[in-house]
């Protein structure tokens, strides 16, 4: 398997990849208005929700053009406030990626387990992202058996009741239904839409870092073992570190010069 962290704009890296090489692509974007890294042309400083979106789309327009017909894309995105507004950039990304003519296929919260404390007042703490899962086509490689979660023992004894002779079960004379019975193999289940994790933190770059827990049901349901996985803003190099655990390529594009050099030392002692 071959790692590559590209140094610039993605704009610009990603005209360089070859059109239909890539199985998917899992990234988190530098939130609006939230972080200033320091680098001339980085994503997240536009004077305006709507400037910040049209140039994600500009990157995820380049994007499709090298996933192939199969591929996914599985975008982290957060959203952030505009004095007493909440700015809504999430859906914004998700629907104007849908109008740009990529299949909108699930919304995924993330529900964080340990958030960072807020000093509000007029609302609750904020403790959730989405990631979107977008498609190129309507036809798309995703391996649900690979990311199949256990079924708790309590849900398992529960479907092995016997509800037809429970009391309050009302059943028509002479008609049951038998004991209930799960999908599957009946000890897991399809993953289901609120991922429960713990943030990352790594001291050597973001104070929050993406959670290798988050990226890796990503990559093992959006791309075959072998295939290649991109992360157009590759900040620290978690997805490939992930992509490079699970027998994956991958290719990284990082705008700033540090992150590349932080993002290319984690991989290559992962």
């Amino acid at each position: 398997m071959a790692e590559t962290i590209l140094c610039g704009d993605a704009r610009e890296q990603l005209c360089t990849l070859a059109a239909e090489s890539v199985h998917t692509c899992v990234t988190s974007p530098p939130y609006y208005g939230l972080r200033d890294y320091g680098t001339v042309g980085q994503i997240g400083a536009e004077s305006s929700p709507e400037e910040y979106i049209a140039k994600l789309v500009d990157v995820f327009r380049e994007v499709r053009r090298v996933l192939r017909m199969d591929g996914t894309l599985w975008v982290n995105i957060g959203d952030s406030y505009r004095g007493k507004n909440l700015l809504g950039v999430p859906w914004m990304l998700a629907f104007a990626l849908r109008a740009d003519g990529w299949y909108l296929r699930q919304d995924i919260i993330w529900n964080k387990t340990r958030c960072i404390p807020e000093s509000v007042r007029d609302r609750c703490t904020k403790s959730h992202e989405y990631i979107f899962l977008l498609s190129k086509s309507d036809r798309y490689y995703f391996n649900g058996p690979a990311i199949r979660e256990p079924v708790a023992e309590s849900t398992i004894a529960r479907m092995k009741q016997d509800i037809a002779h429970q009391k309050g079960s009302f059943r028509q004379p002479g008609k049951t239904n038998g004991p209930l019975k799960p999908g599957g193999d009946g000890k897991t289940r399809n993953k289901r839409s609120v991922w429960s994790l713990c943030p990352a933190y790594f001291k050597g770059a973001h104070c929050a870092v993406f959670p290798e827990k988050l990226v890796e049901p990503c990559i093992l349901a959006g791309c075959p073992e072998g295939g290649m996985v991109l992360d157009p803003f590759a900040g620290s190099g978690t997805t490939g570190i992930v992509a490079k655990r699970l027998g994956r390529s991958f290719t990284g594009v990082e705008i700033n010069p540090a992150y590349c050099e932080i993002a290319a030392d984690r991989i290559a002692v992962s």
